[in-house]
């Protein structure tokens, strides 16, 4: 890490937190992505995940869902005392990881409430659709109408929703203000606040790092695959040297 940044990241092992990630490393295909990441989050939290393209987000996100089974080489991974490193990607969904990838990945050919419905066939269920309408009233309005035909901000309301009809415990969120105009970003971010009230606890990985920022509680900044800071959000919005540093802005 370093040394002007560098923040004492705690071993999950012996310090445990709601979710614990702790020196975990990854591939994707022949790439060695993710160099022995660690942090924690307590329930409730929103954490921005930042850092640069190829820095491993995306791929930190997918060991935590347990994607990229047998990718993780090397780590461990806690939800609420739950070794989730040991789990397939079907158990870790069930423990309450819910991933909402960057392409929202609506099902074509379904309603918005067919799609919401899907993600409830099995349990553990989570919102009813009512609760949800009452959070998203553009999907209750839209309910009938194909979900791939939704605005891209009305289909990733659908994609966190479908997230919130599973009973999770982890929200997962890869890049969800891509494409989006700033009035749908504030209120997706007035959103993502609502469902921290509830108890969810929040990753969201996103280039639009200010806006990220300032929804966050905490950042985790990785760069080639290693966390260079983890603290305050707070403190990353108002160090310029470190934004520059390590997100170019």
């Amino acid at each position: 890490m370093t040394a002007a940044f560098n923040k004492n990241v705690n071993n999950a092992a012996t310090h445990p937190k709601f979710l614990s990630v702790w020196d975990i490393q990854a591939y994707y295909g022949e790439s060695y992505i993710v160099q022995g990441v660690s942090f924690d989050i307590h329930e409730g939290e929103i954490m921005a995940l930042l850092g640069r393209n190829g820095a491993g987000k995306t791929s930190t996100l997918r060991a935590i869902a347990r994607l990229d089974n047998p990718g993780l080489k090397h780590g461990e991974i806690w939800l609420d005392h739950q070794p989730l490193h040991l789990m397939k990607s079907y158990q870790a969904a069930a423990a309450g990881i819910a991933l909402v990838p960057e392409d929202r990945r609506i099902i074509a050919g379904l309603t918005v409430e067919e799609n919401l419905q899907l993600a409830q066939i099995a349990p553990p269920i989570g919102w009813s659709l009512e609760r949800i309408y009452e959070l998203f009233p553009r999907l209750g309005e839209r309910r009938r109408q194909d979900g791939v035909t939704l605005s891209g901000g009305e289909q990733q309301m659908l994609a966190i929703a479908r997230a919130l009809a599973r009973d999770i415990k982890v929200l997962l969120l890869d890049e969800p203000y891509e494409g989006l105009a700033p009035v749908i970003v504030q209120e997706i971010a007035k959103t993502l606040n609502i469902i921290r009230d509830q108890g969810i606890t929040t990753i969201i990985v996103e280039q639009n790092a200010v806006a990220a920022l300032k929804l966050a509680d905490r950042a985790v900044i990785l760069d080639t695959g290693t966390v260079v800071f983890d603290g305050s959000a707070k403190e990353v919005l108002e160090n310029d040297a470190l934004r520059a540093q390590y997100l170019a802005i």
